[in-house]
């Protein structure tokens, strides 16, 4: 990992959405299942938002300009996933509307670990 990537994952976390902040406040310090998350992450020349590193677990929120970069985004999760991380993609209005179901989701795929 590079300076500039732990220089650009910091800017994140300091620059960090709605969203993101109401996930990471059901899923830090151990809260979900004990699972340890840790967020804005460099992994494998990206910044994944939150990573599970125990269970190999991603789980990425995806706001408005994601509907432009779908191409991208798809090349980037497969190839997470071909380095064994399994990437669960929310939107925006998902995590604000639905933390719920959010966090449900992120139960089930973090206990299949």
């Amino acid at each position: 990992m590079t300076s500039e990537q732990r220089q650009f994952a910091r800017q994140l976390r300091r620059q960090s959405t709605e969203p993101e902040d109401i996930l990471w406040s059901l899923i830090r310090n151990r809260q979900l299942d004990g699972l340890k998350f840790r967020r804005q992450v460099p992994l494998l020349g990206y910044t994944v938002d939150f990573l599970c590193i125990d269970r190999k677990l991603i789980v990425e929120i995806d706001g408005r300009q994601h509907r432009w970069e779908a191409g991208y985004d798809a090349a980037r999760t497969e190839e997470i996933e071909r380095h064994g991380f399994k990437v669960l993609r929310f939107g925006n209005a998902e995590v604000v509307d639905a933390r719920d179901h959010v966090v449900a989701a992120i139960r089930v795929a973090g206990a299949g670990g």
